[in-house]
């Protein structure tokens, strides 16, 4: 066979690949769609607990509250869509797959954990106004590791809210029908709920940062847009081991003020919106725990400051 028959066969072999994932990947998932609420819809020997990550060989990742595997197929219930999918077993990284559950599931015990002691010591630590730093004149910085804005003459904690990471849908299937992959996996991280619930109406409020960390923090705010009931943060691509992560943010300046206590100023005043302070490492990215609050007009509202 000459190299050129060779080249037209492979060319035509592609085409027809191209065409039967473009026919066949809407009808199947449409197939595969059943109610959620359906218990018997379940498969009885899943051993998947909710929310893992079923790790793709090209990388990308699919999170199902369960799966089966059925010959050469996978179908599993897909947390992103809400639905039952199908996949082939042989696109399915299985010794990624039990590597990335495990992880999975050390990081969220340890993100419970980690809000669970917040909470406690928000509840019982008193107010030492002694061993408190004065940050203006009759207001003192509270004592505790955390987050807290100064809104006027008021300095109060911001809480921690835990963002999520999903794949792109639109990325997977461009991945699918791409014979070399060549397409960046995207995910997006995103904020539940259109409004934070901690408000205030200041342009020009001021954080501070309480730490034990002995290195030099790295805090970015960063604002967010609304879509639907979620609050998007920021879009991470990713292509040949390599990360571009997007997301719009505010300048800020900052000052140690104390050993372990860093302030942080606003270069422009903030606009109506929803905000979120991340803090950002250099090797593993953005923290998906935040700290949200919104920024209200002036005209007609009052700050709401939850307890």
């Amino acid at each position: 066979m000459s190299i050129r028959h060779k080249i037209r066969s492979a060319i035509f072999a592609t085409i027809v690949f191209l065409v039967g994932v473009l026919v066949i990947w809407p009808n199947c998932a449409v197939a595969q769609q059943k109610p959620a609420s359906s218990s018997q819809e379940q498969p009885a020997d899943s051993s998947v607990p909710k929310g893992k990550k079923l790790v793709m060989k090209d990388g990308t990742s699919q999170i199902a509250s369960s799966y089966q595997v059925q010959g050469d197929r996978v179908r599993y219930f897909s947390v992103e869509r809400g639905e039952w999918e199908e996949i082939p077993a042989a696109m399915v990284d299985w010794d990624a797959t039990k590597k990335a559950q495990a992880e999975d599931a050390k990081q969220a015990a340890a993100l419970d954990e980690k809000v669970k002691a917040e909470d406690e010591a928000a509840k019982v630590m008193p107010l030492d106004v002694d061993a408190s730093l004065e940050i203006v004149p009759g207001v003192f910085l509270p004592p505790g590791e955390g987050i807290f804005i100064l809104d006027g003459r008021t300095i109060l904690p911001l809480h921690p809210s835990a963002a999520s990471s999903k794949l792109s849908k639109k990325r997977f299937v461009e991945q699918v029908v791409a014979p070399i992959p060549i397409v960046p996996s995207r995910r997006a991280v995103d904020l539940p709920g259109a409004h934070a619930s901690f408000r205030i109406t200041n342009s020009s409020p001021e954080f501070y940062l309480r730490t034990t960390d002995p290195g030099q923090p790295e805090v970015e705010l960063i604002e967010a847009h609304v879509h639907g009931d979620k609050r998007h943060i920021e879009d991470v691509d990713s292509l040949f081991m390599q990360q571009d992560e997007k997301r719009k943010t505010v300048s800020l300046q900052e000052w140690e003020v104390a050993k372990g206590v860093y302030r942080f100023t606003l270069g422009q005043p903030l606009k109506p919106g929803e905000y979120a302070l991340a803090e950002i490492s250099a090797k593993k990215g953005m923290d998906l725990l935040l700290w949200d609050f919104g920024v209200d007009p002036t005209h007609g509202k009052k700050a709401a400051h939850p307890k």
